[in-house]
């Protein structure tokens, strides 16, 4: 009976990592095909000869490397920026008593049910007052707090000991002090996995950098690929090399950083 559930456990294991794997796989292979394989019918999964003309046409005649920057540069802003300003507030909330700490930490965890689509307007409509609109700042700022950072930093750091946090300010250590050489190195594991959260969604997001950019010239790349899909809207090869562009980046931080990732997420699931 046990090895009857094992063998359907890796039965369902097998099917749904080759169903997650073959879209992937099939787009990759479509974007090497000769144009209007990828159309033909029944679907071909393998092309008939590999060429790389999709690319070469992506970077030569419709400038995917400019937007492929504008992604990198909010991309790496954003992520560096929420993690100071995250691991500072997770940290106050974990270890500084003031007046209405829970209550507002309270506060801030109801707001989380609340769409990211509702504030859009409001949010807008404040960087609009501001004349943040169709600049990098107005991706950027409202990407560098947010309630889901505050929440995993915190709770990691509730696993310091205050013995520890004592012992420094015996030391003479000063607030700051405390928090860049004994925090910030025994947070690292969450800080990973939150820059990793936090890359990922940024170089993904396609609806608020589409709000606040006006100018092609500030598009990323998720936006300009849903403009080159209405003007190529043809040419699936070419769509799928875009695709491939727009998906590698944030494969290769994974691929890199899983092990941190992992061990994030499983000491944050156990101190938490």
């Amino acid at each position: 009976m046990r090895l009857t559930l094992k063998i359907l456990l890796y039965a369902v294991l097998i099917i749904v990592a080759i169903a997650t794997v073959t879209p992937m796989l099939w787009m990759i292979s479509a974007s090497c095909m000769p144009s209007g394989q990828a159309s033909n019918y029944p679907p071909q999964f393998f092309p008939t000869s590999f060429t790389f003309d999709h690319y070469t046409q992506l970077f030569s005649r419709l400038n995917v490397l400019k937007y492929f920057f504008n992604s990198l540069l909010l991309s790496v802003s954003v992520t560096l920026l929420s993690l100071v300003v995250n691991s500072m507030a997770g940290y106050a909330f974990a270890k500084y008593r003031f007046r209405g700490r829970d209550k507002l930490f309270g506060f801030l965890i109801t707001s989380m049910v609340v769409p990211a689509q509702v504030t859009m307007l409001p949010l807008f409509l404040m960087l609009n007052k501001m004349g943040l609109v169709n600049t990098y700042w107005g991706v950027i700022i409202p990407g560098m707090a947010g309630i889901f950072g505050i929440f995993m930093i915190r709770q990691y750091a509730l696993s310091i000991p205050d013995s520890l946090l004592e012992a420094a300010r015996i030391d003479g250590a000063g607030d700051f002090r405390i928090y860049w050489s004994l925090v910030i190195p025994l947070c690292k594991p969450i800080l990973v996995t939150l820059a990793i959260f936090t890359f990922m969604g940024t170089w993904n997001d396609f609806l608020w950098p589409l709000i606040v950019m006006t100018d092609d010239s500030m598009y990323t790349l998720p936006v300009a690929l849903a403009n080159l899909m209405g003007e190529h809207a043809q040419d699936t090869e070419l769509m799928m090399a875009g695709s491939v562009i727009t998906i590698l980046p944030v494969m290769i931080v994974f691929a890199a950083m899983q092990k941190y990732y992992i061990r994030g997420i499983m000491m944050g699931s156990v101190k938490g």
